[in-house]
């Protein structure tokens, strides 16, 4: 019982210098490597932090309903973001919305006069 506690510990503190060595290259690569794609990159390690975090810090490593469930949510939410997106750029009241409009019209300005 014991050598497996030890066993659990030390897994758990493999985690944490994983997770320690992933925060340090989030803060780094900006600075330092890969430029370019620092935005892909600092995406790409925090989603690999979030994994490792749920699957040893809240304990679904064994668990295969909960995996699926996971990643059956993430494809709706794509799919769902993917519409969106779609809808915006066919927006056809582009002209027309002040949200979208490239032009700012100073047209409809007031003075307070009194």
């Amino acid at each position: 019982m014991l050598t497996n506690y030890k066993t659990l510990k030390a897994g758990y503190y493999k985690v944490l210098i994983g997770l320690l060595v992933l925060t340090t290259i989030t803060f780094v690569q900006p600075y330092m490597f890969m430029l370019d794609s620092t935005f892909g990159i600092q995406m790409l390690i925090g989603a690999v932090k979030a994994w490792i975090i749920l699957m040893y810090y809240m304990h679904l490593k064994g668990e295969k309903l909960i995996g699926w469930t996971v990643i059956f949510a993430v494809a709706l939410v794509v799919v769902f973001f993917a519409i969106v997106v779609v809808d915006v750029e066919h927006f056809q009241y582009k002209d027309a919305s002040h949200i979208t409009s490239q032009e700012l019209d100073v047209t409809h300005t007031t003075s307070h006069e009194k």
